[in-house]
């Protein structure tokens, strides 16, 4: 319960009890058919760190991707605005989960992802198939100008992440009359990141095909009334799963 309301909150927070948490767990788990399935949900971190998985760990590893060919493990990738990434190699029978918020994005974990597959299980690029679950859109995702400064430095194409693709750095031709209090100039105008372009341009990049990447164009921001927003709702948000495994 939040404010009174049911949420089904999949995520241990402060706010929510262990017990409600993997009842809600149990709960969705059986509406994904699922039921059977051991979860591996990994305490992320924002990073690049990438875990194989033959089995379900005792206890949670530290790391935003997760990868196993083994039957029965449901891997997940808990989110509140950021980016779900869940690949496929049917081929091989191998699959992977990423959570991907801007530093993770930064750090190209989608892409080493990808090239972690190959070197785990010799996956090829082009027979993977991905989809990007529901994340913040443009639309809401503001941040500091000074990150299209950290993109650019990393990826040739960043510049088409963002709504514009200033950096904060530009002369303002009215420093004089913006000054506020005076003497001081004030700080630039912020700017929005499309961190879903940006993995699926790492997607791209590692080698697989457009035609085989699937994206849904939810906005966490916008639809609060669907999925939780850590940027919209706060500390009290909760969090979505985005799960993939191999039935036994």
């Amino acid at each position: 319960m939040l404010d009174g309301q049911k949420v089904l909150n999949l995520s241990f927070t402060e706010w929510d009890t262990k017990e409600n948490v993997l009842e809600n767990r149990r709960r969705f788990q059986n509406a994904a058919g699922a039921k059977d399935f051991s979860l591996v949900a990994m305490r992320q971190i924002h990073s690049d760190v990438i875990h194989p998985f033959s089995s379900r760990p005792a206890q949670p590893c530290k790391g935003d991707a997760s990868l196993t060919r083994e039957a029965g493990l449901l891997l997940a990738a808990q989110t509140a605005d950021c980016v779900p990434i869940l690949l496929v190699d049917p081929g091989k029978k191998a699959v992977a989960a990423i959570h991907a918020g801007w530093r993770g994005t930064l750090r190209r974990i989608s892409q080493k992802t990808v090239g972690r597959m190959q070197a785990e299980f010799g996956s090829r690029p082009e027979d993977l198939l991905a989809a990007i679950g529901p994340s913040i859109g443009p639309c809401c995702y503001e941040v500091e100008a000074d990150f299209v400064t950290k993109f650019t430095a990393q990826f040739a194409d960043a510049a088409g992440y963002f709504d514009e693709a200033r950096t904060g750095d530009e002369p303002n031709p009215l420093q004089w009359l913006n000054m506020k209090p005076p003497g001081h100039q004030p700080p630039p105008k912020n700017v929005h990141l499309d961190l879903r372009k940006a993995n699926r341009s790492q997607l791209l990049a590692a080698g697989l095909s457009e035609k085989s990447i699937f994206s849904s164009e939810f906005c966490t921001g916008c639809r609060t009334d669907l999925f939780f927003s850590y940027r919209k709702e706060g500390a009290l948000s909760g969090r979505l799963l985005s799960v993939i495994g191999i039935r036994k």
